[in-house]
């Protein structure tokens, strides 16, 4: 198991070497393809964004960041990205940050936590999403231009805490 730790300053290099493939690809976050260095870690480091990395041996093999969903009313609710390592892709690292994403949250006082956008064809992540209580309750049709299958759709996911 990963151990996982608050991000520092000092990770941004390892958090961007992650990043930056997923970005390229355009398969599974509705982010800009061609975002840069600078913008990525930005967004990822947005604002009211708490940012972990899962590391093992001293590697950063994993990054998320939590927030909550919504200001106001909705700012119970709890929401999450998560990347992986394409090396550690299948070692269960995206459990392991989302168990520990669960626990924070419900330490910050969340209720629930909500994925807005889990693109359909990213069944590794559908699939692990659901194993850890989260249920889909929405479809968004051909909400996302997927660089090789096209217009596909969008699931939002929901869990209570």
């Amino acid at each position: 198991m990963p151990t996982i730790r608050p991000a520092t300053p000092a990770d941004a290099d390892a958090i961007w070497s992650i990043l930056e493939p997923v970005l390229r690809a355009g398969e599974t976050y509705a982010l800009p393809r061609d975002w840069n260095r600078d913008q990525a870690l930005g967004y990822w480091f947005s604002d009211g964004h708490d940012v972990f990395v899962a590391e093992e041996a001293g590697d950063v093999i994993g990054c998320y960041y939590l927030h909550a969903n919504q200001r106001g009313g909705g700012a119970h609710v709890a929401n999450c990205g998560y990347v992986t390592s394409a090396a550690s892709s299948g070692r269960g690292v995206a459990t392991a940050m989302c168990e520990h994403s669960l626990q924070r949250a419900a330490e910050r006082g969340f209720r629930a936590m909500r994925f807005n956008f889990v693109i359909s064809s990213n069944e590794r992540a559908v699939k692990l999403w659901l194993r850890l209580g989260f249920d889909i309750v929405g479809t968004i049709p051909q909400a996302f231009d997927h660089p090789r299958l096209g217009y596909i759709d969008a699931f939002v996911m929901h869990r209570m805490l």
